[in-house]
């Protein structure tokens, strides 16, 4: 029988393969051996695409006469800068003695790409191939892929969906960098007085650009609307609290024009005529009272969210420690692959049945971290992960290819030798994890209305009752509740003291309250707010829709713009190439001066790249692929299509006289010391 082989991504990763096999192997250039099998490993990719002049030396000249440029057979070559490791491994997949090959490449669709190419260029032929699929680098869930590996065809879909990735990233950008630098990269480097300007186009990164661009014009555009709120001071047993008027059905207001909704009027004088209104009439002895008309008093649950996937880490990331989304992928693949972590390029938020079944041994393991010991012990003796499969936290069908985030219980012995930076993101990566394991926080809420004649004032009070699963999500931070009231607790309801709530509570309907005066609270509207880099990552992953409420991202996902491997790269793309700014301590993203002018040349030119519905489509339909629903030949035809349409569009027109006039109306706002 002859040896097997087995292919990782990083040397890393093999080490980590040598060692869950047990093997005695001898190290050697670029890969090691025992007895019957070899470890080897890619770095990245050893193999991409050709450029243009590989196919003809004359398409090294940009030139409008050669666009489209559309090959019928796509070329590919050996990265120069790693081509001594593809001989090595080149060499290794197709020697004689080698009978099996284990392809242990991320699983994912990058990770199905980067083994391909190599077994591509390898010419290997007559050997059996193998997909390890895990979702840990664990020594149980490594063996587990090896043993249940299945033949590497069964991926022939994901595969060609990567094929399909990298040849539209390569025809767009190309062809539309390609086109739009001809026809307007003079106007740009003109107008900016530089050399020359390269028009850099990408089928997800101009889409970004144009989500950045749009809210910034939004948020220029924007006209603050000042409002006046009439707000009174209510006394109960000597506790006071606010009761905001607003104009309900029986007010003398009630749907008036001078209303700017329903609290507060567009003048201020309208403020002040409602309350002479509120005192007319007043006992000069008593003073203003008010009646309570309704007391509803009602408990209100709040779930633990649900896990982490790799948007939502990144999100919580730029807010919690202000690191950019390419700074997470980074600690938490480095967390993957120091054992500590399951696989972190994931879009689900859910486990799988199969892992909810022995998620015990995740929670065992947590019990010798020391945060975590507490909680993890107290599951463990209530048995509250029992069951955790038939919960909203365990869904088959809402899994693709890898499950949640969690901690695996494992690899803690490398964790202190992490910077503070990545023990920090697995403490919350924990925290998250066990707070599914609790029982929901319980709030009990207490709503008043009260009346002076017709005029009614509204009062909410709400104070927590069960802590349930807070006590561990509550990363601490100095501010109470922070993890809760991360774009969740949102909310008009006054948090109150138990003594407080505890009067509130005796208080009855019809009883009459002394008011100790009205006030005016003026405000003003808001325009959005910007874009940082953890929301933009969940505006890309709804395709465009920052949806700030979580359990509603939860119900309306479907596909984003790019995917949870590619999104933050894309962000350090555009703010390597200066089209967009990144503030390092607010991770707040604003568009430059040239992103802008970029903007403007796409939009007039072709203006579906900017269209976040559209990219979205482009991504459902490699998954498509990905699940065989439709074919290659199908998403080709459709691709080749777009751009020989798009190229003749361009063409055919000539926008340089109206971008001058656009581009001077951009430079006002870069003047002042620019951006």
């Amino acid at each position: 029988m002859g040896k097997s082989i087995y292919i990782a991504e990083k040397p890393s990763v093999a080490r980590e393969f040598a060692k869950a096999l047990k093997l005695n192997a001898k190290n050697r250039d670029g890969y090691m051996e025992s007895e019957n099998a070899i470890v080897t490993w890619c770095v990245g990719h050893l193999v991409t695409m050709s450029y243009p002049e590989e196919y003809d030396p004359a398409l090294k000249k940009w030139s409008l006469d050669t666009l489209p440029f559309i090959p019928d057979d796509f070329k590919y070559e050996v990265i120069p800068q790693v081509a001594k490791q593809f001989q090595i491994v080149s060499g290794l997949l197709t020697r004689e003695d080698v009978d099996r090959i284990y392809v242990c490449t991320d699983s994912g669709r990058e990770g199905e790409y980067i083994y391909r190419l190599v077994e591509q260029e390898a010419h290997v032929k007559g050997k059996e191939r193998r997909r390890v699929w895990i979702d840990s680098q664990t020594e149980e869930e490594i063996l587990r892929g090896i043993r249940e590996a299945k033949d590497l065809s069964e991926y022939d879909n994901l595969a060609t969906s990567a094929y399909l990735r990298a040849k539209e990233d390569y025809l767009m950008g190309i062809n539309f960098s390609r086109l739009l630098t001809l026809k307007y990269g003079n106007s740009i480097s003109n107008y900016l007085h530089t050399k020359y300007s390269v028009i850099s186009v990408g089928r997800v990164m101009t889409c970004v650009l144009g989500m950045v661009v749009r809210r910034e014009r939004e948020i220029r555009d924007f006209v603050k609307t000042p409002f006046y709120r009439v707000v009174s001071t209510i006394d109960a047993q000597g506790h006071q609290f606010e009761g905001e008027w607003k104009a309900v059905k029986g007010s003398r207001y009630f749907e008036s024009y001078d209303l700017y909704k329903e609290n507060g009027f567009k003048e201020r004088e309208k403020a002040e005529e409602l309350i002479r209104f509120l005192l007319e009439g007043v006992d000069q002895k008593e003073g203003p009272v008010c009646r309570i008309e309704s007391i509803e008093k009602k408990k209100e649950k709040k779930n633990p969210p649900l896990l982490y996937n790799l948007a939502e880490l990144q999100n919580d990331c730029s807010k919690r420690f202000k690191i950019s989304p390419d700074e997470t992928l980074r600690i938490v693949q480095e967390l993957y692959e120091k054992k500590l972590v399951t696989y972190p390029r994931t879009d689900a938020r859910v486990l799988s049945t199969a892992v909810a079944k022995e998620i015990s041994r995740n929670l065992k393991g947590l019990t010798r971290y020391q945060m975590a010991a507490p909680f993890a012990q107290e599951i463990l003796e209530a048995g509250s992960f029992q069951g955790i499969e038939k919960t909203r936290y365990v869904n088959d069908k809402q899994i693709t290819d890898h499950y949640a985030i969690i901690p695996t219980g494992q690899g803690l012995q490398n964790l202190g030798r992490l910077p503070q930076i990545s023990q920090k993101v697995y403490q919350v990566i924990v925290r998250r994890f066990l707070s599914v394991f609790y029982p929901a926080a319980v709030y009990q809420k207490v709503s008043l209305v009260s009346a002076v004649g017709k005029e009614k004032l509204f009062s909410s009070f709400k104070v927590l009752v069960e802590e349930g699963y807070l006590k561990v999500a509550n990363v601490p931070s100095g501010k109470k509740e922070e993890d809760a009231k991360n774009a969740e607790e949102k909310t008009d309801d006054i948090q109150c003291d138990a003594a407080f709530l505890a009067c509130l509570q005796k208080l009855k309907k019809g009883a009459i309250l002394p008011v100790d005066g009205y006030e005016i609270k003026e405000g003003e509207t808001s325009p959005p707010k910007r874009y940082n880099s953890g929301t933009m990552i969940l505006a890309m992953e709804n395709a465009g829709q920052l949806i700030e409420d979580e359990e509603l991202r939860a119900q309306i996902k479907g596909s984003g713009i790019g995917t949870s491997a590619t999104r933050a790269e894309i962000l350090k793309k555009l703010v390597n190439i200066k089209y967009i700014s990144l503030n390092k301590k607010t991770q707040v993203i604003t568009p430059t001066q040239l992103g802008e002018m970029i903007y403007e040349v796409v939009n007039a030119s072709i203006r579906a790249l900017l269209n976040p519905e559209l990219t979205a489509s482009w991504e459902k339909g490699l998954n498509y692929v990905a699940e065989g629903s439709i074919t290659s030949r199908e998403y080709m035809d459709k691709l080749e299509h777009f751009i020989r349409v798009k190229v003749g569009g361009v063409l055919q027109v000539n926008y340089q006289a109206a971008l001058r006039s656009r581009y001077d109306s951009i430079a006002g706002n870069y003047r002042k010391g620019g951006k």
